[in-house]
C-alpha cells in the first residue's frame, strides 16, 4: 500500500514558475513509475507526464514540454513537478500518481493523492 500526498500549491502570477513536491509512503517507492495530473474545473482529469521508476525516462505531453519538468529522489521517496512560464490554463488541482508500469492511462495508476491547487493569475 502506498500513501502520496502533493505539496506546494497555490497562487502565482502567469509567467511564473512553481514546484510541486510529491511524498511517497508505504510500498517500495522505486517499484513505482510516477505520473503527474491535473484537473482543471469542468475538465476531464488530464495526463502531463511520468517518469519511470529509476528516473531514466520522462515523457510530456505537447502542452507543458519544454515548461514542466519531472524529477524524483527514490531516497526522499518524493517526485517533483517544476512548472515554469505558467499560464492561466494552468490553474487546476495538480494530482501525482504511482504506476507499477510505465503508463500514460489513468487506470494504469494504483495510487493517487489527494491534489494540490495551483492558481495561475493574468
Amino acid at each position: 500500500q502506498v500513501q502520496l500526498a502533493e505539496s506546494g500549491g497555490g497562487l502565482v502570477q502567469a509567467g511564473g514558475s512553481l514546484t510541486l513536491s510529491c511524498a511517497a509512503s508505504g510500498g517500495t517507492f522505486s517499484n513505482y513509475a510516477m505520473g503527474w495530473f491535473r484537473q482543471a474545473p469542468g475538465k476531464e482529469r488530464e495526463f502531463l507526464g511520468h517518469i519511470s521508476s529509476g528516473g531514466g525516462s520522462t515523457y510530456y505531453v505537447d502542452s507543458v514540454k519544454g515548461r514542466f519538468t519531472i524529477s524524483r529522489d527514490n531516497v526522499k521517496s518524493t517526485v517533483y513537478l517544476q512548472m515554469n512560464s505558467l499560464k492561466p490554463e494552468d490553474t487546476a488541482v495538480y494530482y501525482c500518481a504511482a504506476s507499477r508500469g510505465f503508463t500514460r492511462y489513468r487506470g494504469g495508476y494504483d495510487y493517487w493523492g489527494q491534489g494540490t491547487q495551483v492558481t495561475v493569475s493574468s
